[in-house]
């Protein structure tokens, strides 16, 4: 019996999260580097070679919050175009904080935002157990609003959310006109406008526009480090000098003021002065690796459907759904990376809400490894791939 609970437990080890994401990121050919890939070691060394060559490494170490820390929020501030921005340990702090803030000034608690928005998703209903706030939907489509929703929405909100791009519809953005057109209508409700921009970096490609000027729309902006920028953790918050300097008050109040942060600030100025400059190239290069998909998805002996959502990916991020089980397609994605070192898919899910069944969904990130795959290449992985179903 022991013999075989230690076999089982081999098993599960052997399929388990940890198991799969060290050979997911230990592959030799990947499409980009997720946050998990790696080891504690080498993250550590690299930062470390990080901090000597940018001539940090000699610094004082911060302490709540000053340091390298006041460094990294000047520099969100400047590419943000902001009067000031500060530092939170995550995002769904920051973005509380920013909220209650405005709902205070407008005196109003009441939070438009999409229904598949990170904080009606991914938080544990937070706004209204932790601060008191209540959210409406202008719409349930798997997009962002439009101008006509957000100005005919029947219900009063004191402040417009737009998670820019939209992620668990597919990462999706609408066009510039049209964001524009959205803020300036909530404008004549008298709402503020939040932009919850964790992935806001992304952005600049697909609206034609800097950084500066898209956070311009917006009363404030939360963006995050860890997404697109390789950091650690951590997140910032951006907007007037008065509405940062209360929202500092209230991040020592949500438990937000950690005594020391130096590893996040660092890897966080190492992927605003290394990863952000290269984003663009990561958007063109996704917008080649979803055709190559679609071309070999297409083939004769393929699944017969698929979908690549977006067609042309807004950002460097699309997602991927096949009519075979998530469980199945994980397992492929799995071997494939054991017996090729390829990294092609990671771990699939049940379609969205809305989705047919029978069909499972991925999110695809190309990221630096990514730019040495050719469009043959992909179609390569693809063909092998399906071959495992």
């Amino acid at each position: 019996m022991e013999d075989q609970n230690e076999t089982e437990n081999s098993t599960a080890q052997e399929s388990g999260p940890a198991y799969r994401a060290r050979v997911w990121g230990g592959a030799p050919r990947k499409l980009w580097n997720a946050p998990m890939d790696g080891t504690v070691g080498a993250r550590l060394r690299d930062l470390a070679d990080w901090a000597d060559g940018s001539g940090r490494a000699e610094l004082p170490l911060d302490m709540y919050g000053n340091g390298v820390v006041e460094e990294l929020e000047q520099r969100v501030a400047e590419e943000l175009g902001m009067p000031a921005a500060a530092f939170f340990p995550t995002g769904t702090m920051a973005q509380q904080v920013a909220l209650r803030c405005w709902a205070a000034r407008t005196g109003d608690p009441v939070v438009a935002l999409h229904p598949l928005a990170h904080p009606e998703v991914h938080e544990n209903n937070a706004f209204a157990a932790v601060s008191g706030l209540r959210t409406v939907h202008p719409t349930d489509e798997p997009r962002l609003p439009t101008a006509d929703e957000v100005r005919d929405h029947p219900e009063r909100f004191g402040a417009l959310m737009l998670e820019l791009p939209l992620r668990d519809a597919g990462f999706v953005l609408p066009g510039w006109d049209e964001l524009v057109a959205v803020v300036d209508a909530a404008r004549e409700r008298d709402a503020v406008v939040h932009f919850d921009g964790a992935r806001l970096w992304d952005c600049p490609t697909h609206f034609g526009r800097p950084l500066a000027e898209i956070a311009g729309l917006a009363d404030s902006v939360y963006v995050s480090f860890y997404k697109s920028l390789g950091g650690l953790s951590g997140a910032a918050l951006a907007g007037p000098d008065e509405l940062i300097e209360e929202a500092r008050i209230w991040r020592h109040r949500y438990g937000g003021q950690v005594f020391q942060q130096y590893p996040a600030a660092l890897s966080a100025l190492r992927g605003l002065s290394e990863e952000l400059p290269r984003l663009p190239s990561y958007v063109a290069h996704a917008r080649v690796v979803a055709a190559a998909l679609r071309d070999a998805l297409a083939e004769p002996g393929g699944p017969g459907w698929f979908r690549v959502h977006p067609e042309a990916p807004h950002t460097h991020q699309f997602q991927v759904w096949l009519p075979y089980d998530a469980d199945a397609l994980t397992a492929a994605a799995l071997a494939q990376a054991e017996e090729t070192g390829t990294t092609l898919f990671r771990r699939w899910f049940p379609a969205p809400a809305g989705g047919p069944p029978g069909v499972a969904a991925t999110e695809l990130t190309v990221g630096g490894p990514g730019l040495a795959w050719t469009p043959a290449d992909v179609r390569t992985a693809v063909r092998d791939f399906l071959g495992r179903l």
